[in-house]
């Protein structure tokens, strides 16, 4: 069965690219390895889980490279410091964040529903809630015109 949509993407490995990419910015946030190094291991792994290796990538060096500009533009949004943040939840919002504001490709209803679910998979019992709530409003300013075009459907 072919599960790649008319436009090539394959929902479900990119899914997987982005359980992984958490996986990679959980890991290199604690650690402070180069994201070099993380991303080879996870990538290694991943190689055998029929992920989109491209977007794993994409995600774990776009937040690495963006994380100042990523952290900023998330304050606003937050309750406390983005350092405070639970570390699941952090690399969630950081991933999300880039993918709000460095791809315009991917809808902001996909980019939150994947936070939230991958949240509910590696997080915290209530965390998904917090993410939701802050990637919402984040949406709200940063994709205004797709989500007010959205609300009036």
């Amino acid at each position: 069965m072919n599960r790649r949509r008319q436009d090539g993407i394959d929902p479900v490995a990119r899914s997987r690219a982005r359980r992984r990419a958490l996986q990679a910015v959980y890991a290199w946030q604690l650690s402070g390895a180069k994201v070099n190094d993380v991303i080879s291991q996870f990538a290694h792994e991943q190689a055998h889980e029929v992920a989109d290796l491209i977007y794993f990538e994409d995600l774990v060096r776009g937040v690495d490279q963006h994380q100042d500009d990523l952290d900023q533009a998330l304050t606003p949004f937050l309750d406390r410091e983005i350092e405070q943040v639970d570390p699941i939840e952090r690399a969630t919002l950081r991933i999300a964040a880039y993918e709000l504001r460095h791809r315009p490709d991917v809808p902001y209803r996909v980019v939150i529903n994947e936070a939230i679910e991958t949240v509910k998979r590696f997080g915290a019992e209530h965390g998904h809630t917090y993410v939701n709530g802050v990637l919402d409003h984040a949406a709200a300013q940063w994709r205004a015109v797709e989500f007010n075009a959205s609300k009036k459907k």
